[in-house]
């Protein structure tokens, strides 16, 4: 075997320590670059999850079937929002407390998120019913009133309240500094006319929260009138066209609330609008609940304006001007970009993930 000579071996020494710096020189080149490409999209990971708002969606689940539509429109917008925790309480035309955990939970579990988001029962009675003996360790209402208080000390939550807001007054009666760590967001009221059936089942609560100082937005129903919730209308017809079908398929089925089996949301939105009576021309429903959802989502959808807070009394609304407490309401709903983004979310669900 022929021997290298000095000079080639040192020739190649200086190719291999050259090949060397510069694999050096692009190693630490590249390697904050990649770095810096790790972190970026960690930090744009965060920053999605910390853009989502944060709610709890207290509602009268089993009263008729807006708050249906509303709680699945809401499950299956997951990058917007995070869901904390489900809450319900009980109004007059949906039975006892029990009648509305069940009805909310068929929807969950048609979401598939049964056992992802918490489902709390809250006040079964009345605020008049229930504050004059009022114990804090144990009183109507008081799994569902807890967790608000709770969740609401270790974050910003807002609430989504779709039914009386008895669960709200009580919070605020058992912790008074509730008002300071939340907002509430209520469907209710035909302001200024008198009426709507969240706010009679229990005045004297609206009352009591509208005479606190905690952040406090009413989404007007207006009954008849175009500038409510009321006008944000379906058909049957329409529901029956765009539903059938809609959401994914559950894991496991539910027996619906006027019986028969269902697997996807879609198809039970179907069999709601079977049961349930009609009103105007041409006959429909509005989906009240959704649209205090979907005002979260997208501010444009509505008309707010700021008014001194009023009051209730003998069922007529009492204007007072000085009042320096303030509240939001909202009016003026745009129909069609809330239907639209109704049917387009149940189309392509993104389900809040837990």
């Amino acid at each position: 075997m022929t021997q290298p000579s000095l000079k080639t071996d040192s020739h190649y020494s200086i190719i291999i320590c050259l090949f060397l710096f510069l694999t050096t020189l692009l190693g630490c080149k590249d390697g904050p670059n990649r770095s810096e490409a790790a972190s970026s999209a960690e930090s744009a990971e965060k920053e999605t999850v910390s853009e989502k708002v944060k709610v709890i969606f207290d509602t009268d689940a089993n009263n008729e079937l807006d708050d249906q539509h509303a709680l699945a429109y809401l499950l299956f917008n997951g990058p917007t929002f995070d869901l904390q925790a489900v809450t319900v309480n009980a109004t007059y035309n949906g039975g006892d407390i029990n009648g509305h955990y069940e009805e909310a939970e068929r929807v969950l579990q048609l979401c598939n998120l049964k056992d992802s988001v918490p489902l709390l029962k809250g006040a079964n009675g009345g605020f008049s019913e229930i504050a004059p003996t009022f114990d804090p360790e144990n009183y109507d209402g008081q799994e569902a009133v807890d967790f608000i208080l709770e969740s609401t000390k270790k974050d910003s939550v807002i609430i989504i309240a779709v039914g009386k807001l008895t669960n709200v007054a009580l919070a605020l009666k058992k912790d008074p500094s509730f008002a300071s760590r939340t907002r509430i967001v209520w469907l209710g009221s035909n302001y200024p006319e008198p009426g709507e059936y969240n706010q009679d089942n229990d005045t004297i609560a609206m009352n009591y929260v509208l005479n606190t100082d905690i952040p406090f937005e009413m989404v007007t129903v207006r009954y008849g009138d175009p500038s409510g919730t009321d006008a944000v209308k379906v058909t049957q017809s329409e529901i029956n066209t765009k539903m059938p079908g809609l959401g994914p398929k559950a894991t496991s089925p539910i027996t619906g609330r006027h019986g028969g089996t269902f697997e996807t949301f879609g198809d039970y939105s179907v069999s709601l609008f079977e049961y349930i009576d009609y009103h105007g021309d041409p006959p429909s429903r509005p989906l009240f609940d959704m649209v205090a959802v979907a005002l979260l989502k997208n501010q444009a959808w509505g008309e707010q304006k700021t008014i001194p807070a009023p009051v209730l009394i003998d069922n007529t609304w009492i204007e007072r001007p000085d009042n320096p407490r303030k509240i939001i309401l909202w009016e003026n709903f745009d129909k069609q970009g809330l239907l639209e983004d109704f049917y387009a979310t149940l189309e392509n669900p993104k389900p809040i993930s837990k």
